[in-house]
């Protein structure tokens, strides 16, 4: 139990960094929500792992991978809004994930579980998280300023669709990587929570990027404490921690205004 504690803890703080670094983005986009809805796109993955008895989170893995190209694709063709596409997707997704997931894993993929994470996991967890953020690093003020003028960014030979498809599926990466210790419906939170409260106190960007991560990792690491303390389900205990966080920069805000 201790050793399985030990793998979430380092799972959970690769996640909240990741996560927290790229919701940055998200937030600036005012695609928060987003985030959140790419995560239960995971759920039908999840169930056919279950069901046909392969390792979950690689059907986790192909879902949200396939669904990240289908909604760039069907933003680029249709235009209508990353937020309404995701959305339609979301709730047909979750539809599906529930009715075909075993009743008793249910709880589990809801809600994460860190009974059963191995040392694989956590060096996963480790690599994914590295290079996703590496690879964000490298596009983040490419997608800034695609944000702010997607005619300017391509004047400066930015090729914007490319950028976004490359964003989308790395947060597609960071979110299938927390299912495991939050589970579907509350890994979204990752991806949002950490970035706003950043955005409390925040005025340069770096800034903001920064202390989204250490955030997310702050909300991560207090969370599956907590619940391992308490012997619960995670998720809830990382959304808690995440919006003790978001109080006390509100708090901070207010007193320095």
């Amino acid at each position: 139990m201790i050793e399985s504690l030990i793998y979430s803890l380092i799972i959970g703080i690769g996640v909240g960094v990741s996560a927290g670094y790229l919701g940055s983005l998200m937030v600036l986009e005012k695609m928060a929500l987003v985030g959140d809805a790419l995560s239960h796109v995971a759920l039908p993955g999840l169930a056919i792992g279950i069901l046909f008895h392969f390792n979950p989170f690689i059907g986790a893995f192909a879902f949200l991978f396939t669904s990240a190209i289908v909604i760039w694709l069907l933003g680029r063709i249709t235009k209508i809004s990353f937020e309404a596409i995701v959305g339609a997707m979301f709730t047909l997704a979750l539809a599906i994930g529930i009715l075909i997931i075993p009743e008793p894993d249910l709880l589990e993929a809801l809600f994460g579980d860190i009974t059963m994470v191995t040392l694989t996991d956590t060096l996963t967890a480790i690599t994914i998280s590295i290079v996703s953020m590496f690879l964000t690093r490298l596009i983040y003020k490419k997608l800034v300023l695609g944000m702010i003028s997607e005619d300017l960014a391509i004047s400066k030979g930015i090729n914007v669709a490319a950028t976004n498809l490359l964003y989308l599926l790395l947060v597609s990466l960071v979110v299938a990587m927390g299912i495991k210790i939050v589970g579907t419906l509350l890994v979204g939170f990752l991806v949002i929570v950490p970035a706003i409260a950043a955005k409390n106190i925040s005025s340069a960007l770096a800034r903001y990027s920064a202390l989204s991560a250490a955030f997310g990792a702050v909300s991560a690491f207090a969370g599956l404490l907590i619940a391992s303390y308490m012997n619960k389900v995670p998720g809830p205990f990382v959304v808690f921690s995440g919006i003790a966080v978001f109080v006390v920069t509100i708090l901070i805000r207010w007193r320095t205004k």
